[in-house]
C-alpha cells in the first residue's frame, strides 16, 4: 500500500473537519460492529473485524456536507478458528503485512426517505480501490444514533483469495458485509 493511500483520505478528513460547520459524531465502539459472511463449499461462514475506527460528520438536514470515513484493521478479522484467522493474514488473502488496513471514504450521501440513505464512496482493500454505494438506515434512541446497513462485495475484485483460492466453487466470490455504527452527536432526524 502506498503512502498516498493513507495520506489522501487523511487529508480529506482533515480538510472536511476544518471547512464544515457540521460537528463530528463520536463512534461508540462497544455498540458497533463490522461483520461479513462468505460461503465455503456452499456453507455460510460468519466473521467480524474486532478493530476499526470511523470519522463521521452527518446532519440529515445538510447532506451536502456529510462525510463518512472508516479504517479497518484487517489483522483483527475473526472467523472462529485460530488456524483460519492465521490463513487470512497470508498474501493470498488479506496480506496484512503489506496491506494492514482497509478503508472507506464517502463521496456523497443521498436521502431515500424514511430514515434511509445511500452513501457513495470508495472502498480500498489490498491495494485495490472500487466505487461502492452502501444503503444505510439511521435510527435514534436517546443520545445514540445507529447507522446500519449491508452490501455485497466481490472478493476477487480486491484480490482476496488469490492463487488456488480463486476457484469460486470452493469459496464464493460474493461476500456479504454488515455494519452497525453507534454514534453520539447526530442531530435529530
Amino acid at each position: 500500500m502506498t503512502p498516498n493511500t493513507f495520506i489522501r483520505p487523511l487529508a480529506a478528513v482533515l480538510l472536511t473537519a476544518a471547512s464544515f460547520a457540521i460537528s463530528a459524531q463520536t463512534l461508540v465502539p462497544a455498540q458497533s460492529e463490522i461483520a461479513f459472511t462468505t460461503r465455503q463449499m456452499g456453507v455460510p461462514v460468519d466473521g467480524r473485524f474486532g478493530a476499526f475506527t470511523a470519522q463521521v460528520r452527518f446532519d440529515p438536514k445538510n447532506l451536502a456536507q456529510a462525510s463518512v470515513a472508516f479504517t479497518i484493521d484487517l489483522a483483527s478479522a475473526r472467523i472462529g478458528t485460530a488456524e483460519t484467522e492465521a490463513e487470512l493474514a497470508k498474501p493470498d488473502w488479506f496480506n496484512t503485512k503489506a496491506f494492514p488496513q482497509a478503508s472507506f471514504r464517502s463521496s456523497g450521501v443521498k436521502a431515500l426517505g424514511g430514515n434511509r440513505f445511500e452513501v457513495a464512496g470508495q472502498l480500498a482493500i489490498k491495494g485495490m480501490t472500487r466505487d461502492v454505494v452502501v444503503p444505510v438506515t439511521l435510527t435514534q434512541a436517546g443520545a445514540t444514533s445507529t447507522a446500519q446497513g449491508q452490501f455485497t462485495l466481490k472478493r476477487l475484485q480486491f484480490r482476496i483469495g488469490d492463487g488456488d483460492w480463486k476457484d469460486t466453487s470452493m469459496v464464493a466470490d460474493d461476500v456479504g458485509v454488515r455494519f452497525k455504527l453507534a454514534l453520539t452527536g447526530v442531530p435529530a432526524l
